[in-house]
């Protein structure tokens, strides 16, 4: 191995580098995922000693051979460009010349009203998940899920109606799910009738309304949260993840009611990015995972037949505001979208079936021949 360096190294100096560009965790562990896959390929060879065709092969291989997307040929390609230059620093004319496939447009999945109505209704009848405990604390850079352990004091898992109340609220704002489950108390203001939406999508805030609807939802949501609050305050807990370093400007941040989160986790988490004696425990927000099986079995006991995930909420939300008269603007704003040719591809869904171009067959009078006859 190149000057001695284990593989174990490199992918320690990569998340340093990782680190020191504010990539957030997820790309962490993305681009770690890349890296360990393009070493193993190569047999566990150093990267700076391989030829320029090693970053092509192991594309080629993804491609053909794991039939990999776009997007995921993309992410692979990003990770190891990152790898190449800001951890080996290494700057090559072949890095300009790898090419990079580009994702075809894709008209979005959009549910309507009467199966928003019902799917969220069927939320509010799914079963608590099995509790967490037991489970072994994470290792570093391993998901929250895995690193889940019970509370002294644990509370309840999440039931129907908390996964309802979030549904409800994806749908009545348009938030991303993640956008969501990072919601902070601070971040939602009764008095204004807004939600502060903080870090979003290219790191952006934004400002979105607070449906009217879910205002005695949410308080009550709250008030189940403080009591959780004061519970891990007892239990000398040390509080809940603050971005960036603002756990030492402010210290006693983490632990105050402000900056717990509106959607916490039933379970104590090992913070991922500690290790051995510094490991720290933390109350984290709900999972993903959990919204998403969750969503998945709403939609089958729902009978819901189209290919929809969270995230069909926000598509259904900007698509039935359009509907309602809304100009596209508003609806670009409250998405959070930089661009307004992005929020465009609702207009092509309205565009599509119901009330757009009617079909000249539905203009031939029913007793007709040609009404009937075979094209």
């Amino acid at each position: 191995m190149r000057d001695g360096k284990s593989p174990g190294k490199l992918l320690d100096q990569l998340r340093q580098q990782i680190r020191y560009h504010h990539y957030s965790l997820r790309t962490e562990e993305a681009y770690v995922g890349w890296a360990r896959h393009y070493i193993r390929f190569h047999g566990l060879r150093h990267p700076a000693e391989l030829p320029p065709s090693a970053v092509q092969d192991f594309l080629a291989w993804l491609t053909a051979e794991r039939q990999v997307s776009a997007s995921t040929h993309s992410q692979a390609l990003s990770a190891l460009l990152f790898l190449h230059q800001q951890v080996l620093g290494l700057r090559l004319p072949w890095m300009t010349d790898v090419h990079r496939p580009q994702r075809k447009a894709r008209l979005p999945v959009v549910l309507s009203v009467d199966e928003i109505h019902r799917t969220l209704s069927a939320l509010a009848r799914q079963a608590p998940p099995s509790p967490q405990a037991g489970s072994p604390v994470c290792s570093k850079g391993a998901s929250h899920l895995r690193g889940t352990v019970a509370a002294p004091d644990a509370f309840d898992p999440i039931d129907g109606r908390v996964l309802q109340l979030f549904g409800r609220l994806l749908y009545g704002t348009g938030m991303r799910l993640l956008e969501g489950l990072r919601l902070r108390v601070k971040d939602i203001d009764f008095a204004h009738r807004a939600i502060v939406v903080r870090h979003g999508k290219g790191g952006k805030d934004r400002v979105v309304m607070l449906p009217a609807s879910l205002e005695a939802g949410l308080r009550q949501q709250l008030s189940h949260v403080r009591a959780m609050w004061e519970a891990d305050i007892v239990a000398g807990m040390a509080g809940v993840h603050l971005p960036h370093a603002l756990a030492r400007k402010f210290p006693r941040a983490a632990s105050s009611f402000s900056w717990y989160w509106v959607f916490p986790q039933a379970t104590w988490s090992a913070d991922p990015r500690t290790d051995g004696e510094e490991t720290a425990f933390r109350r984290h927000h709900m999972h993903e995972t959990l919204f998403q099986r969750s969503f998945k079995r709403a939609l089958q006991a729902a009978d819901v037949e189209q290919p929809a995930t969270p995230h069909t909420l926000r598509h259904s939300f900007a698509t039935h505001l359009l509907q309602a008269g809304y100009d596209i603007r508003t609806v670009q704003t409250l998405l959070g979208h930089a661009d307004v040719s992005t929020t465009m591809i609702y207009t092509h869904v309205l565009n599509l079936g119901g009330g757009a171009v009617r079909s000249p067959l539905d203009a031939l009078a029913p007793g007709t021949p040609a009404a009937h006859a075979w094209p």
